[in-house]
């Protein structure tokens, strides 16, 4: 048990910082290209800028989900890539819908991959919330 503990909270904080450092380089790379954007028409610097948020946080959740997936054929927990990425997909979700399940040896360790989606969602809400908050009081003050 303590194995499980510990190799899912490895994991854990390792796909958080990757999801925290991937998040502020989006961040910063909007801020160091703000100057480019405001010659925008507004409307297509905010799609550039939502749709980028998006897509960098999609990207990042995918290859957490992989890296969850991959970790437990790794350790033996499922046999298969494919069962894996099913698995490490409905559990870091949460969605759990519990067809698939892990044996006792790995419970622990899979639920370790849920709350690392539940952790790095919200952080994801957060910055959705920063950005698309920003956006739109920029586009109040421009009015």
């Amino acid at each position: 048990m303590i194995g499980q503990v510990f190799w899912g909270s490895v994991l854990l904080g390792a796909c958080s910082m990757f999801h925290l450092v991937v998040l502020l380089w989006w961040v910063h790379l909007i801020r160091d290209k703000s100057a480019v954007l405001s010659q925008l028409s507004p409307i297509v610097s905010s799609c550039i800028v939502i749709g980028g948020t998006f897509a960098v946080i999609l990207t990042s959740h995918t290859l957490q989900i992989w890296a969850v997936a991959i970790s437990l054929v790794g350790a033996g927990a499922l046999s298969s890539l494919s069962d894996a990425l099913y698995f490490s997909l409905v559990t870091y979700t949460t969605l759990g819908y519990g067809d698939l399940t892990l044996t006792e040896d790995f419970r622990i360790f899979g639920a370790m991959a849920s709350v690392t989606g539940l952790l790095n969602f919200g952080i994801s809400t957060a910055v959705l919330v920063a950005v698309l908050t920003r956006i739109l009081n920029n586009q109040a003050q421009e009015d």
